[in-house]
């Protein structure tokens, strides 16, 4: 049996998904029956029980569909439930608070738990109409990585496992943040030429942070890192697209909408002062996403940035 807490769009797919073959457990605040409210016409399989917190908890393998700003506070107060649990983290970002990606944040809090973290290029809408789509498993116990690729993997749902979470973590986390700078770029009507270019420095700025945190470059170049950017930097599905695409429109976002990557550039903004680590799209994210800064002269700055070797 696994366990699946949040029943967002994301929670909900992968309910969907997983309970085509097993018996899953799922719990979200305000779900009511069995119909997943971000996914419109979605109903969740006969196999998916909609239940409270404590039974989901029975699981050993509990998902943390989550967004990433809350699990912190989660975990907080429902630690005891999920002591030595293994718990998958399903969401991607680094903690505004603590500095952490999600595997830490779980460990901070439940220090006994066996810690992982599912991500790559998927659309929540994607894995529920059970499309064919490949993700990323890391964690960094290799035997637990291995029956958690067996327990997770469906006919339509491929995990690849590695033991890089701090790659798969940075990947996915500094990706939203260029997949904002992508949709502003395209909204302000810069152009394809203009968007490639971004996203590729983007990926120098993602490669380059990781590195230093101690990610391994072929992560960095897989599913976690190169795939999510090329999905969520040239898709309207993307939250973070459209959120920098209301941005470049000089139009409002809507409110009800999670954009991991707001809070994500605060959090690597910080990051990179930190650790000395140049970054300077993400830093123009941060500052945009705070209004300190106007989109004219956030492009005036990048284009008129010293000239370099690639």
């Amino acid at each position: 049996m696994i366990g699946i807490i949040g029943a967002g769009a994301f929670g909900g797919a992968l309910a969907i998904a997983l309970g085509q073959k097993q018996a899953v457990t799922l719990w979200g605040r305000g779900l009511v029956g069995r119909d997943i409210a971000r996914l419109p016409g979605a109903v969740l399989p006969e196999l998916v029980t909609v239940t409270d917190l404590a039974a989901v908890a029975q699981a050993q393998t509990v998902l943390l569909a989550l967004p990433a700003q809350a699990m912190g506070r989660f975990l907080d107060d429902h630690a005891g439930l999920l002591a030595g649990k293994r718990l998958v983290a399903c969401c991607k970002g680094v903690d505004l608070a603590t500095g952490l990606g999600p595997t830490g944040v779980i460990l901070a809090q439940v220090p006994d738990a066996q810690a992982a973290i599912l991500t790559g290029p998927s659309f929540a809408s994607d894995i529920a109409k059970g499309l064919p789509t490949a993700l990323t498993l890391a964690c960094g116990d290799a035997a637990v990585g291995v029956a958690l690729q067996q327990e997770l993997s469906t006919d339509s749902l491929r995990l690849y496992r590695i033991t890089d979470v701090v790659g798969a973590e940075f990947g996915g986390a500094v990706k939203n943040v260029i997949a904002i700078a992508s949709g502003v770029v395209m909204g302000a009507g810069l152009g394809e030429s203009a968007r490639a270019a971004l996203m590729t420095r983007g990926f120098a700025e993602m490669q380059r942070l990781a590195l230093h945190m101690g990610a391994q470059g072929d992560t960095l170049a897989g599913l976690s890192g190169f795939g999510d950017l090329v999905l969520t930097c040239t898709s309207a599905q993307s939250r973070n697209f459209r959120f920098g695409l209301a941005m470049g429109v000089g139009a409002a976002a809507d409110p009800l909408m999670t954009v991991e990557g707001v809070a994500t550039a605060q959090a690597v903004a910080t990051l990179a002062r930190t650790h000395g680590i140049e970054m300077p799209i993400t830093a123009m994210v941060a500052a945009l996403t705070r209004s300190e800064i106007t989109l004219g002269d956030a492009i005036r700055a990048l284009m008129s940035r010293p000239l370099k070797p690639e």
